[in-house]
């Protein structure tokens, strides 16, 4: 392999053209994958956001019409005087309105989860208060807290920094990194909730991180995959163009050859008018210069 490196043209400028193109295709690479994982980093926060747009004003349309219809007064769809529900680590809650959301609310919050990428979809009030999860998280609670804090997360305040920046924000698609009780790290996208034209807190929305890294993943192996192929194609092309191009070298070297040890009768042609051809001609020109010193020596003998 050396030795071919070494003593054969083609070679070389195949690895020389190979090279230039790794480096450019790896650069391209790479500039792909950052751009395409941002791609996809986008198109999952305009969604999100998108859906928790849609999500509160689903909720405000239902706590609006249960007051309209006099299920409850709007005093009641505000109530804050949480009653504990006994039993419970960490502790929950029953309000005037919990048991009508648990009806009307959670197939509509439940939809938001056909998204793979979503892990939860739930209202809650200014104060974090969550009144009905989604069903995933109303699991029969086991009496094993742990299990319990992942399966059964309903009617609880979410009072942490996160909880309650989105249960209180005012704007529309708001975005911040959540890390949950359960260990989980994913996004959190919130857009408020306005019932008769008052704040009563915010639709929420968590995207997994661990699935969008894993089809960022999934991206960048497809990409990179797609790029080696590129590449082997291209210097297999590279080399056979190379080779085929430098084949009238091989022939020119033996004619010299020739011409350097007196075989002067066979006429060179010249195929091209490209450098290979003007070499030709040169060549041509050099055979009949030598051939005719060669007979007027032969003259003089």
């Amino acid at each position: 392999m050396i030795k071919a490196v070494s003593t054969r043209l083609d070679v070389k400028i195949s690895l020389m053209v190979t090279a230039i193109l790794s480096v450019v295709i790896i650069a391209g690479t790479l500039y792909l994958i950052k751009q395409q994982g941002d791609s996809l980093e986008n198109q999952l926060i305009s969604k999100g956001k998108m859906e928790s747009i849609v999500g509160a004003k689903m909720i405000s349309r239902v706590l609006e019409e249960a007051i309209d219809n006099g299920v409850f007064s709007v005093a009641d769809a505000f109530d804050e005087s949480y009653i504990p529900i006994p039993g419970f680590d960490p502790p929950k809650y029953h309000t005037k309105y919990d048991s009508y959301l648990d009806k009307s609310i959670l197939s509509l919050e439940d939809e938001f989860l056909k998204d793979e990428s979503a892990v939860f979809a739930v209202a809650v009030d200014r104060n974090g208060y969550l009144p009905t999860h989604n069903t995933r998280y109303q699991q029969p609670p086991t009496g094993d807290k742990e299990k319990d804090k992942v399966g059964n997360r309903t009617k609880r305040i979410f009072s942490d920094e996160v909880g309650l920046k989105a249960a209180r924000n005012t704007t529309e698609g708001f975005l911040q990194v959540y890390h949950r009780d359960t260990g989980e790290t994913m996004w959190d996208i919130s857009t408020p909730v306005f019932v008769k034209r008052k704040h009563w807190g915010g639709f929420r929305i968590g995207y997994s991180l661990v699935k969008l890294s894993e089809a960022k993943n999934r991206l960048a192996l497809s990409l990179t995959a797609i790029m080696l192929i590129i590449l082997i194609l291209s210097a297999v092309s590279v080399f056979w163009l190379i080779k085929n191009a430098l084949k009238p070298l091989k022939e020119f070297s033996r004619i010299a050859s020739d011409l350097a040890s007196g075989k002067v009768e066979e006429k060179i042609e010249a195929k091209s008018q490209d450098e290979i051809g003007q070499l030709a001609n040169v060549l041509e020109r050099l055979r009949v210069s030598i051939k005719t010193a060669m007979e007027r020596l032969m003259q003089k003998r």
